[in-house]
C-alpha cells in the first residue's frame, strides 16, 4: 500500500519560487513513475510533469519553469517551481503509476490530497 501527501504550498508573488515535495510510504524507484498534476480553480486537473528513472517530461505551460526531481532516499519526489504565474494558481496533486510515463491522470493509482498554490501578480 502507498500513500502520497503532498506539503509545501501556500501563497507567493507572481516571479518568485516555490518547492513542493512529496512523501511517499511506499517506494519511488525507477520501476514507478511519479508525477504532477494540478487542478486550477474551476478547471479540471491538468498534468504538470512526470519522472521515470530521471526521465522527465514536463507540460508546455510548465516547460523551463518546473523541476520535478526524487531524493537519494526515494521516498520523497519535489516539484521546484519557480518564474511562478498567476496562471500557475491551483491544488498540485502527487501521482504514481507503475511503469512508463503518462500524461494520464486515469494512468496513475496512487494520489496524495493536493496541496495549494496560490500565486499572486
Amino acid at each position: 500500500q502507498v500513500q502520497l501527501r503532498e506539503s509545501g504550498g501556500g501563497p507567493v508573488q507572481a516571479g518568485g519560487s516555490l518547492r513542493l515535495s512529496c512523501a511517499a510510504s511506499g517506494s519511488t524507484s525507477n520501476f514507478y513513475t511519479m508525477a504532477w498534476f494540478r487542478q486550477p480553480p474551476g478547471k479540471e486537473r491538468e498534468f504538470v510533469c512526470n519522472w521515470n528513472g530521471g526521465r522527465t517530461y514536463y507540460a508546455d505551460s510548465v516547460k523551463g519553469r518546473f523541476t520535478i526531481s526524487r531524493d537519494n532516499a526515494e521516498n520523497t519526489v519535489y516539484l521546484q517551481m519557480s518564474s511562478l504565474k498567476p496562471e500557475d494558481t491551483a491544488v498540485y496533486y502527487c501521482a504514481r503509476k507503475f511503469g512508463s510515463p503518462s500524461v494520464r491522470g486515469d494512468d496513475y493509482s496512487r494520489w496524495g490530497l493536493g496541496t495549494q498554490v496560490t500565486v499572486s501578480s
